[in-house]
């Protein structure tokens, strides 16, 4: 799993002079490297096709101990000169800062700048960091290369350069609009994940970032994946913002079966919150990155899915053709919902994934994973195809990711706002757990006060729905719906769905919960 801590219109392709890609000549080698040219997408393209004809080489990490013994806080003191970030003489709205190897950050990447005059890989040099204060040599990085590299961006020359985007780490990323903290990942690629036979984690092993002009409003770059069982190319373009977007083109090719592939994967963290109170005694009332997963699926249903810290895997999905999108969203944005003034949870961002084109059929998975504390990501979503092409034949997908905080994406009618649980409250006390679901929006805030809103409740066999009811919110404007369930199998879990209708006509999203074993 991956630390979840962290310091804090698609542009025409253009026509670019071809790229030399030679193999070595054994069946064994590695691919030649890209000539000094200017890249294109068909080229990196290219490079994963013919990775994928030849065996996986495995990379060695040769970090010295020193590098390796570093604590978290030892290694995000170490800081990449400012006046060395890679554009920062040119006074361009971009620049590139890049981070070192150490921790568990062990295997190298090259990185390379792309402009009319050609494609020049840039060298790590020690003498760009500075320590912090840490007593050690720089040379001890010599030689070792970069583990990533984070963005900035200003929008104008008035305006301070803010952080944007980083990659650090396998194929993980993860973007910021303006004013929030780090939180949930993106991921290129997510391999057998929550299998028996343990999850590969493909690598972005190599990547180009294109000088932008002056008063570029995006940075467009691209990356090599490779693993063991897949081989890919991406581009990105990043567009930040208030709402920072980021356009996905990416072509995949499998170097051999896979039990499962799992495209777009979001990777997050949650502990407890609203409906799951902590273990142990936590002054905060709620710690995590997301509180749920959201579906816009293709039938045009909204799920959402409260997520849970469960005491063992809890794997879910959700079955449907042609996505409209999914996210990992945080929808808790009040300060008092974490009172955490470090950590900031209130704005971390919601992250949305806009599939183009047509996806085909397939299932949304959700792997929920126990952990004792916020420090490791336990969350993880992506979409899984029904079918996937044979081995060696190319898998094309396009999506765009948004990071917001609010508005973030919603259904148009309303949605839920909280989830609450607790024992159900009887005078004689029993053995059901009531669950109390706010909704809001502008479907509920329409309505007369003597409109007769219906909660349409269902639960599976292993679930007796003991007592249920709905009424106004008058303190939201939105309504709450109240269900008292009782686990028949205390071992199983229970599925449980609710949402809102005046008549005939649907007023919310489906709130589908899973509540796991006891």
């Amino acid at each position: 799993m991956q630390s979840s801590r962290s310091p804090s219109a698609q542009r025409p392709a253009r026509a670019l002079p071809s790229l030399l890609l030679c193999l070595l000549a054994t069946a064994g080698s590695l691919i030649a490297p890209l000539a000094a040219r200017a890249v294109e997408f068909a080229e990196i393209a290219g490079r994963a096709r013919q990775l994928a004809e030849v065996p996986f080489q495995r990379p060695t990490a040769a970090l010295p101990k020193e590098l390796q013994s570093l604590d978290y806080d030892q290694y995000w003191g170490i800081r990449y000169r400012t006046e060395r970030a890679l554009w920062r003489s040119s006074k361009l709205p971009f620049e590139v800062s890049f981070l070192p190897l150490g921790m568990y950050y062990d295997l190298p990447v090259k990185i390379h700048e792309a402009s009319p005059e050609g494609v020049q890989e840039i060298k790590f040099d020690p003498e760009a960091l500075d320590l912090a204060g840490l007593k050690l040599d720089p040379g001890l990085w010599r030689n070792l290369g970069f583990a990533g590299f984070r963005v900035r961006y200003a929008g104008s020359a008035a305006e301070p350069r803010e952080e944007a985007l980083t990659f650090l780490g396998a194929s993980y990323f993860r973007a910021l609009g303006k004013s929030q903290y780090y939180g949930t990942y993106g991921r290129g690629l997510a391999l057998n994940t929550a299998l028996s036979s343990g999850e590969e984690f493909p690598r972005f092993v190599e990547f180009w970032i294109e000088r932008p002009a002056a008063a570029a409003k995006e940075l467009v770059l691209y990356a090599l994946l490779d693993s063991a069982s897949a081989t890919g190319a991406y581009r990105f373009v990043l567009r930040p913002g208030a709402e920072t977007a980021m356009d996905v083109t990416a072509r995949i090719f499998l170097r051999q079966p896979v039990a499962k592939l799992g495209l777009a994967p979001l990777s997050s963290m949650f502990l407890f919150g609203t409906h799951q109170r902590p273990g142990g005694d936590d002054y905060r009332p709620q710690v995590h990155n997301a509180d749920g997963l959201s579906l816009y699926s293709g039938s045009g249903e909204w799920l959402w899915r409260p997520l849970v810290n469960p005491r063992r895997l809890l794997v879910t999905s959700f079955a449907t053709t042609n996505p409209l999108g999914f996210g990992l969203m945080q929808r808790a944005r009040s300060f008092g919902d974490y009172e955490d003034l470090e950590a900031r949870f209130d704005l971390r961002p919601s992250v949305w994934v806009e599939p183009k084109g047509q996806w085909g059929a397939g299932r949304l998975e959700l792997v929920q994973i126990p952990v004792p504390d916020e420090t490791n990501s336990n969350i993880v979503a992506y979409w899984v195809p029904d079918k996937v092409p044979a081995v060696k034949e190319p898998i094309d997908l396009e999506y765009r990711m948004l990071w917001q905080r609010e508005p973030d994406v919603r259904p148009p009618t309303s949605w839920v706002v909280q989830t609450l649980r607790g024992r159900g409250y009887t005078r004689t006390p029993d053995n059901t757990i009531q669950f109390v679901i706010d909704f809001v929006g502008p479907a509920l805030k329409k309505l007369p006060a003597d409109a007769k809103v219906e909660g349409v409740v269902w639960a599976d066999a292993n679930g007796e729905l003991v007592q249920h009811y709905t009424y106004r919110n008058v303190v939201s404007g939105g309504w709450r719906s109240v269900l008292r369930v009782r686990r028949l199998d205390e071992a199983r879990p229970v599925e449980m769905r609710v949402f809102l209708r005046n008549g005939a006509t649907g007023l919310s999203e489906t709130w589908s919960y899973v509540l796991p074993p006891a």
